[in-house]
């Protein structure tokens, strides 16, 4: 993609709004911009990151048979009436009422819906173990919407139920999400640590919030350093198997969030110098709640005895564009965004340091073309501007490459490669170059 062609209306100065550095990078690197309170309309470079981060959340509950559909956004009031919720759910949700006068809503959540589907569909333990997810929009009316898109009113989530048979099944399947949550945060370059969790309106008794340390985050938790050093399963984990000695180790040290922490509990299994105490960001959050949806709602099966009985579910949540910006919190500098590879907007920058010159102009139009042709995504920048403000673009919005080519450095035969992470900078030939970048892409 050429700059000159791109949407990417960055800014010099930082919105008075903006509090936390997310907020003001998203807002620099012209990734978002506000509609209304709480609600962002999501630009080009914004738009390529989140997809990203959807995909990769994708494919983890892929592996682990999770199958997806799509559910509305629109919810029938009769359903959470079923429930129990709707009156109990409170002002955060967006209450509608349609042209026939019916009492609608704008979901927040998708249990009702999912236990609906189940119901009319399911009817037979043979038919077990399901689960089912979505990744789509959610509203909640927030009070004091901030922080951008980390308190938001309007938000990207995946969101996904298990039905089950009995409870040893339904443990099963908690862990399957458990074991899924690490690997997919391990892949978008954070390190999240499971912690015990108040269940909140969702219900249930068994519930694990995924935290990103981070001195914004909306949460005071608690923890062992051990922790940071942990190693996340591999891709070959067989999701069949007995999970549980995984689930085990990554419970096996003191975490948990400001509503469920016990101070004696924590000095006293905790030696001093390996206590953990700041603030988190929630990225995730998954829920065994049993039959409270189920027994309302009247999704039975019937058991090999030939009784009916209540299915066991859990709900288990992924705030996708929420991760964009625990992403940046946890990956920036002064200068701007780092972007782990894999959710990068592009991966490489290529900078034309003297646009209209000739030896500049041909040889960055073969690097493109060259890496294109490898799959390498690039964003060129062929503007007319100062070599200063195109260092600066580029370290805002973060790609993990850099390639710069000037007159200076092709006379000797040269270009100079970055690498934004660490800030290395080497003078390489163009083939040279281009293998590094495509190398380091592709591994």
């Amino acid at each position: 993609m050429r700059m000159s062609q791109f949407f990417l209306p960055v800014l010099k100065d930082t919105p008075a709004e903006a509090q936390i550095v997310s907020h003001r990078l998203m807002l620099r690197a012209g990734m978002i911009r506000q509609s209304s309170a709480g609600i962002y309309s999501w630009l080009p470079l914004g738009f390529r990151v989140l997809k990203k981060i959807e995909q990769i959340v994708r494919e983890e509950q892929d592996a682990t048979g999770a199958q997806e559909l799509l559910m509305p956004t629109i919810q029938p009031a009769d359903l959470w009436r079923e429930s129990g919720r709707y009156d109990d759910y409170g002002k955060e949700m967006l209450r509608i009422t349609d042209r026939h006068d019916r009492d609608m809503l704008f979901g927040p959540t998708n249990e009702e819906v999912i236990t609906d589907i189940f119901r009319g569909s399911i009817r037979s333990y043979r038919q077990l173990p399901r689960n089912l997810y979505h990744i789509q929009w959610k509203f909640r009316d927030e009070v004091r919407p901030r922080f951008g898109i980390m308190r938001g009113r309007e938000f990207l989530m995946k969101d996904n139920y298990s039905f089950d048979l009995d409870k040893d099944a339904a443990r099963h399947s908690y862990n399957k999400m458990f074991v899924a949550y690490l690997r997919t945060f391990d892949r978008l370059g954070l390190k999240a640590i499971p912690m015990v969790a108040d269940t909140g309106p969702i219900g249930g008794d068994m519930s694990h919030e995924f935290i990103v340390l981070a001195d914004t985050g909306e949460s005071e938790v608690y923890c062992h350093a051990d922790y940071l050093d942990f190693t996340v399963p591999d891709a070959a984990t067989d999701y069949e198997s007995d999970l549980s000695p995984i689930i085990e180790h990554w419970t096996s040290r003191y975490a948990a969030t400001d509503e469920k922490h016990d101070a004696a509990r924590f000095e006293a299994e905790v030696p001093s110098d390996r206590r953990i105490a700041t603030r988190g960001i929630e990225v995730g959050h998954i829920f065994y709640f049993g039959s409270n949806y189920s027994k309302p709602m009247g999704a039975t099966v019937m058991g090999a005895d030939g009784v009916e009985v209540p299915v066991e579910m859990g709900s288990y949540g992924i705030g996708v564009s929420r991760l964009v910006g625990a992403i940046i919190e946890a990956s920036h500098d002064d200068d701007g965004i780092i972007w782990p590879a894999s959710v990068a907007p592009f991966h490489v920058g290529l900078i034309n340091l003297k646009v209209g010159d000739a030896d500049c102009d041909r040889t960055v139009l073969e690097i493109y073309e060259t890496l294109r042709r490898a799959g390498v995504e690039v964003l060129l920048d062929d503007s007319d501007g100062r070599a200063g403000g195109k260092f600066a673009t580029m370290d805002l919005i973060g790609l993990p490459w850099q390639i710069i080519v000037g007159p200076r450095g092709l006379k000797s035969g040269v270009v100079e490669v970055k690498e934004r992470r660490t800030g290395v900078r080497q003078e390489l030939s163009i083939e040279a170059a281009v293998a590094t970048v495509a190398g380091v892409t592709e591994a």
